[in-house]
Parts: structure tokens; C-alpha cells; sequence
């Protein structure tokens, strides 16, 4: 197993709080997909993995329609997505994914997140390179599907990882999916080969996976990055947070 599989093992995907965050986060990225690709879903791959994505997270049809109806309005503001780089206590690195129409305001708030942390926000390229960029997608796993040729086939797509996960949900609830990791820039192919084989795709999205070594440390400074990182993810603006820190055990 890769790097992917390990971190996202140990990640364990971490859900939203609550399903308001949830809408949230999604409906500023399906204004976005809607701005850099149209409303139609059929020539719009990153729509559709979203809408599909808003569809398993039972993300009201209205709340859908007013995200897409934002992209098509002037006089709303513009969403754009905007990554912050910068260092948390303890040599721990902070990759920071936002979708915000005010940027004066974003930088702002996490800048004082890592000021409060002992931390500090760094400069453009200074975190980035501690991360590969990688495309993912989750589908459904069912009795019929053999992990092994699936994977032979992705190859061919652009994956360099797929693998079987348990995912439990809100109500404790085990399911088994399969993920799909390949290089960012696979995203259309390996959408494309799994749609036209009919493989329910739950989700297909980008992360950012560190290509080094996780760093781990004393439960006493655990608790200050646990803390930066719960400022972080609990802004508005804020989509995604990644770092460097080897999760607890």
C-alpha cells in the first residue's frame, strides 16, 4: 500500500461537525464548478462528481439550485479558491484550502489562527512542496466489482492507488467503499472510465497528500495544533486542512 492509503487510514476522512457545514462547504464549490465549467452537467465533469457528492450527503434539492443560480448572478460576489501556507508550533506544516469572496477577510482570520497557536501564516510555495496534489474518487463497492482488475484497468487511467475502505456514517453505519487516487491532472480520465462503466461514484474530488514523513509529538503539544487545526477547519471560508502531524493513535 502507498502513501495515500496510509494517510488516508490514519486521516479517516474527517466529517464535518454537522450537516449546515456540510452544505455549506459543498454549495461554495458547485458555484464555483458552475462558474469555471458551466451549468451543464454533462459537459461539466467536477458539477457532476459534486452534485453526486451533495446527493450522498442528502443535501436539499433547493440548497443545490441556489448554489448554481449564485454562479449565474452578477450581482453576487465571486467565490474564488484561494490555498494558505504557514507553520504551526512544533515544525508542523499547514496547507490551508479556502473558497472565499473576500480575501482581505480570509488571510486575515487565519493569520490570527497561527498567530494565537504559535504559529506563523508563510509565504506562497514555502509548505507546498511537502504535498502532492492527487485526484480522488470514491465509488461503491459491490459483490461484483474485483479490486485487483479494477486497478489494472486504472492504471491505464492515470490511478496509482485504489483500495477498499470501511467508512461508518452520522448513525454508526458501515459501508465499504473503494477509493481512487491518481495525479490531479488524471481527474477527467479516471471520472470518465468509471462513469462509463457504471460504478455509483460517491464522490470525486482533489487532496493534498504530504510526501513526507509524518511528525509526531508529546500529548502536550498535540493539544496546541489540535487547537489550531479546530480554529481552522471551523472558518467559514475554510474548505480543507492539511498538515504534517501524525494523527493520534
Amino acid at each position: 500500500m502507498g502513501r495515500a492509503f496510509e494517510f488516508r487510514k490514519e486521516r479517516k476522512l474527517k466529517r464535518w461537525g454537522h450537516m449546515a457545514r456540510v452544505f455549506t462547504k459543498l454549495g461554495k464549490e458547485i458555484t464555483i464548478a458552475v462558474k469555471q465549467g458551466g451549468p451543464d452537467v454533462v459537459g461539466n465533469p467536477r458539477l457532476r462528481a459534486l452534485l453526486a457528492e451533495a446527493r450522498n450527503e442528502s443535501m436539499p434539492k433547493e440548497n443545490i439550485e441556489r448554489a448554481i443560480k449564485k454562479a449565474t448572478e452578477k450581482s453576487q460576489g465571486d467565490f474564488k479558491e484561494v490555498i494558505y501556507e504557514g507553520f504551526g508550533p512544533h515544525g508542523i506544516a499547514y496547507l490551508v484550502e479556502t473558497a472565499t469572496d473576500n480575501t482581505t477577510r480570509t488571510v486575515a482570520n487565519v493569520r490570527s489562527y497561527f498567530t494565537k497557536c504559535g504559529g506563523s501564516l508563510g509565504t506562497s510555495g514555502s509548505v507546498s512542496f511537502m504535498f502532492d496534489r492527487k485526484c480522488v474518487f470514491r465509488i461503491k463497492k459491490t459483490d461484483a466489482i474485483d479490486i485487483e482488475e479494477l486497478e489494472l484497468e486504472l492504471i491505464d487511467y492515470g490511478a496509482d492507488e485504489v483500495f477498499e475502505q470501511e467508512v461508518e456514517d452520522e448513525n454508526e453505519n458501515v459501508s465499504v467503499e473503494i477509493s481512487i487516487y491518481g495525479d490531479y491532472t488524471s481527474y477527467g480520465n479516471i471520472q470518465k472510465y468509471i462513469e462509463d462503466n457504471g460504478y455509483e461514484l460517491i464522490s470525486g474530488g482533489f487532496e493534498q497528500i504530504p510526501n513526507v514523513d509524518l511528525k509526531d509529538v508529546a500529548p502536550e503539544e498535540r493539544a496546541v495544533l489540535d487547537k489550531l487545526t479546530g480554529l481552522l477547519e471551523d472558518d467559514e471560508d475554510v474548505t480543507n486542512v492539511y498538515s504534517t502531524l501524525k494523527p493520534a493513535d
